[in-house]
């Protein structure tokens, strides 16, 4: 399953990747292809290289000590010693909705933050399974591969708005007015629906991960329904961005979603009792 997955978000980068080039080269033939490129790797370089530090900030997480935070340093410190990782830097937010995050532009500069209302809801064992789910985005490279995939869908966005205002809207490059008003409207609509389908591949694969890692798939689900109700209940900061919903374990700018809707489509963590079936599912497989 979890071999599925990386096939999986490996597919919908690509896919990604190609309709970026595509809208380029459509815009400004092989010039056009060449500033996309530019463009995509300017944002993924930037975005990737101070991912930590951008999280921090808004969040407005702070470091904490053992001594502080004994039982955190106690079990990040024995699960990274079972995936043979290093130890993260571990911050705390005080966000009083619950919930976590990992990030960091590798497993040597990972930065795992929780708030202060996880910490209040959630007992050893589900924290433990929400730890697991963290790292295991670390291990993954999860943050490397969300900056790509952001990247490439905000530069194509930006490409659309260009095309609009500063396209020739001639014929020559195979594109006319009506060509570049399909593109201001659809290609930003496609890449967001393949850009979420990445960040919901990536959740499940850090819960898969995670249940194996922790060797108990039971306290992540328990965890995510426990949060799932907490979702919405409590404001998220201001300085807390939609665009970083993916770095969390459950969006915080939802609450309770259905299984099945085409709100789903747009939806940076999958419905979560899709998570809890599939957790339950693991139970099985490595018990």
């Amino acid at each position: 399953m979890i071999g599925l997955n990386r096939v999986k978000t490996w597919i919908l980068i690509a896919a990604l990747g190609g309709l970026f080039v595509l809208i380029g080269g459509a815009i400004g033939g092989q010039q056009g292809a060449i500033l996309a490129l530019g463009i995509a790797l300017l944002f993924n370089f930037s975005m990737y290289w101070f991912s930590d530090k951008i999280a921090i900030a808004t969040t407005r997480s702070k470091p904490v000590t053992e001594q502080e935070a004994p039982e955190l340093y106690r079990i990040v410190r024995e699960l990274t010693q079972i995936n043979q990782m290093p130890m993260p830097r571990i911050y705390v937010s005080d966000m009083m909705q619950p919930n976590a995050f990992a990030t960091g532009r590798n497993p040597q500069h990972a930065v795992v933050a929780v708030t202060r209302g996880i910490l209040e809801i959630l007992d050893e064992r589900e924290l433990r399974g929400v730890l697991a789910h963290e790292l295991s985005h670390v291990a993954n490279r999860d943050i490397l591969i969300g900056s790509i995939a952001a990247a490439i869908g905000m530069s194509i966005t930006f490409l659309a708005r260009f095309a609009l205002w500063f396209g020739s809207g001639d014929d020559r490059n195979g594109i006319g007015i009506v060509g570049l008003l399909l593109a201001w409207v659809l290609a930003p609509i496609a890449a967001a629906i393949i850009q979420m389908a990445v960040s919901r591949s990536r959740e499940f694969q850090a819960d898969e991960s995670g249940a194996i890692l922790s060797r108990d798939p039971d306290a992540l689900a328990s965890a995510l329904r426990k949060l799932e109700n907490a979702a919405g209940k409590v404001p998220v900061p201001a300085s807390v961005s939609p665009a970083e919903a993916h770095l969390f374990i459950v969006n915080p700018f939802r609450g309770r979603q259905a299984s099945m809707s085409l709100a789903n489509l747009f939806s940076t963590h999958p419905p979560t009792a899709e998570r809890v079936a599939r957790l339950e599912r693991i139970k099985q497989e490595i018990a």
